[in-house]
């Protein structure tokens, strides 16, 4: 019995880790992207592979949690999920230690863990796996008691519904590359009011202190100081000081746990800088056209789109992108690539406003529709 709880919970696990995953394909290649990317492991021509590699991931993750589960070839199955483990044991320690990528998206958006919690979550699963193989070692050697006919029957049940899984999870995923996640965990979700959620963030923000890393030129030592003891401290900055600050090693540490919401990086400016979140929240009705890739963006399409939102009748109509001159006929203003692929994941894709609050939020090619 207790092996089979172990069996049924680590097979759970991955399961659910897989379908969270499974539903936003296309986030979690972003994230597999932050891996190729040239601070972390420095593979930039891999990052045009990300979706296949996430594709390839996920599908090993559910089709070997539900095999665990249904107790199909179990000793590759169990064989298989330790050496998942150990890859994924070996991202997440990688992102914890040198503190590269802040979240693994092991749960997608559904769960957030800091990269030490991933790590240790993942060498929990690894020894929980290397335990459930110990506990069925004897059962791999044996031959099975059922007789032939029995077994046979079996056997083809399990792989009917590890067919019929497949299609699902299949469908679930296709649907989530083509258009949007079936399930939005994310926190852009229609219905989220953003400036309730800005007015939040605002009352309890999060608050870092920054750690500046010094050297001394005469002694070679070298030391973390903290932003109020660098100002307190005149031996640090005053005119001969030997004390020098490293560039690139200073650090933004985070001291007090504020209201955590992505909305926190809904932050739009004009090609000037100057910003006008405020006036896109406080409109009656704003539509909003952005694009994380304006390159790769069909100009026929965006002619399409930028023609249909003229006609509608809203307050504020803005075209949103990370380069100044995407749009022909509608407003330029500007946002962090990484922050728009948060709110959706088509490119382009349509977000309409009411009083701050998503009512809409869709492809382009099928607003257009």
């Amino acid at each position: 019995m207790i092996k089979g709880l172990l069996r049924f919970v680590i097979a759970v696990i991955f399961i659910l880790s897989g379908f969270v995953k499974a539903v936003d394909l296309v986030g979690f290649s972003f994230k597999m992207e932050e891996y190729f990317s040239p601070s972390v492991f420095n593979m930039p021509f891999f990052e045009k592979f990300a979706l296949l590699f996430s594709v390839i991931v996920v599908t090993l993750e559910l089709l070997l949690g539900f095999m665990l589960l249904l107790k199909l070839k179990l000793k590759f199955t169990v064989s298989a999920l330790i050496a998942l483990c150990v890859f994924f044991g070996f991202l997440t320690f990688y992102s914890a230690y040198f503190n590269v990528v802040t979240d693994c998206g092991c749960f997608g958006d559904a769960i957030k863990f800091t990269p030490w919690q991933s790590f240790i979550k993942d060498i929990v699963l690894l020894f929980a796996l290397i335990i459930l193989f110990i506990l069925y070692k004897k059962e791999f050697r044996k031959k099975d008691g059922y007789s032939y006919s029995e077994k046979k029957e079996s056997s083809k049940v399990r792989y009917i519904l590890l067919a019929v899984f497949s299609l699902v999870m299949l469908g679930i995923g296709a649907y989530g590359i083509l258009y949007e996640p079936v399930i939005d965990f994310r926190d852009y979700k229609i219905g989220t009011d953003l400036k309730a959620e800005k007015e939040k963030i605002n009352k309890n923000p999060s608050e870092y202190k920054t750690f500046y890393s010094l050297k001394n030129e005469k002694t070679g030592e070298t030391l973390k100081v903290d932003q109020d003891a660098y100002i307190r401290e005149n031996k640090y900055w005053a005119e001969g000081s030997p004390w020098k600050i490293e560039e690139g090693k200073n650090e933004s540490i985070l001291i007090k746990e504020g209201y955590k919401s992505e909305i926190v990086k809904f932050k739009i400016e004009d090609p000037t800088g100057m910003e006008v979140t405020e006036e896109i929240i406080n409109a009656p009705k704003a539509i909003l056209v952005f694009s994380y890739h304006p390159k790769d963006v069909s100009p026929e399409l965006l002619k399409q789109v930028e023609a249909k939102v003229k006609a509608q009748k809203a307050n504020v109509v803005y075209g949103i992108s990370t380069e100044p001159n995407t749009f022909k006929t509608l407003k330029n203003m500007m946002m962090d690539g990484t922050a728009i692929k948060t709110i959706a994941r088509s490119n382009p894709f349509v977000l309409v406003l009411q009083n701050g609050k998503i009512i809409d939020k869709e492809p382009a090619k099928e607003y257009i529709k």
